[in-house]
């Protein structure tokens, strides 16, 4: 499947790699496959668990209404499908979609020892062709999980497209600080540090943290991405960086009237 995204990265700080990021399916999905076990720990260690409350930020924005559900893509192993189920109001059915098994086994495994277990299914499926009808789901939201889409524009297509008039498409993603110091400091974190602390986890696929940083480095961040998400269909598209712009939080509103489940 051909890629959607620039061969050129995005991060003019760093020199121009013209060769292009593998972002094919069955790349992105063996990658994870292989590095599903220990993708949690991996994520919470990486990140200093700051990406938990990132994940609140993004639950606390959907505004949800009862009997209305909610999709979460590129779910992987769960932790938002999960968060957003456990602040739903009455009747809300989540749903966390993801082309990847393996991730997948292991949300399941962990709905069950939840809170919020009979509220969340989880559905194998690939972001750019969801198995979904249009104008389905209240909220849409995807977490570091875009960038490995392989077009992007097809992904927030398809996300445009499952969400009702009205309701919300959500994403968090990792973005590039601006500030002068801490921006050093995090470009040798992700281009040095980072990888060889998640090789020695993922030993059996030792590509995949140097992956994350060249996915990042390449994917649109700020205002070019909001500008991607209103060329999906989104309307009043706005965004806010977190923990000094380490991460981005994209809010966009399907144009229309979001109806309640009794009068759709």
């Amino acid at each position: 499947m051909s890629s959607g995204e620039p061969t050129l990265p995005v991060n003019r700080d760093q020199p121009f790699d013209r060769t292009p990021l593998d972002k094919s399916n069955e790349r992105v999905r063996e990658m994870f496959r292989q590095i599903a076990p220990k993708y949690d720990l991996m994520n919470h260690l990486l990140s200093m668990n700051i990406d938990k409350y990132w994940r609140r930020c993004a639950v606390k924005r959907l505004n949800l209404v009862p009997n209305i559900p909610v999709l979460d893509t590129c779910t992987g192993t769960g932790d938002l499908a999960m968060a957003i189920a456990r602040a739903a109001p009455s009747g809300v059915e989540v749903i966390g979609s993801d082309f990847c098994g393996a991730m997948l086994e292991i949300a399941r495994r962990k709905r069950e020892t939840g809170d919020a277990t009979e509220t969340i299914d989880y559905v194998e499926a690939d972001s750019q062709q969801l198995p979904f009808g249009s104008d389905l789901f209240q909220a849409v939201t995807v977490a570091f999980g875009l960038r490995n889409v392989a077009d992007t524009d097809r992904g927030l297509a398809e996300l445009t497209r499952v969400c009702k008039p009205g309701g919300k498409v959500i994403v968090l993603e990792f973005s590039r600080p601006r500030l002068p110091g801490l921006k050093q400091i995090y470009n040798g974190y992700f281009r040095y540090i980072l990888p060889k602390v998640g090789q020695w986890f993922a030993k059996n696929d030792k590509s995949a943290y140097s992956y994350l940083p060249d996915s990042v480095s390449r994917f649109p961040d700020g205002e070019a991405l909001a500008e991607r998400m209103r060329t999906a269909g989104l309307s009043d598209v706005h965004y806010k960086p977190l923990t000094f712009g380490v991460c981005t939080i994209y809010e966009g509103t399907k144009p229309g009237q979001l109806n309640s489940a009794a009068e759709a």
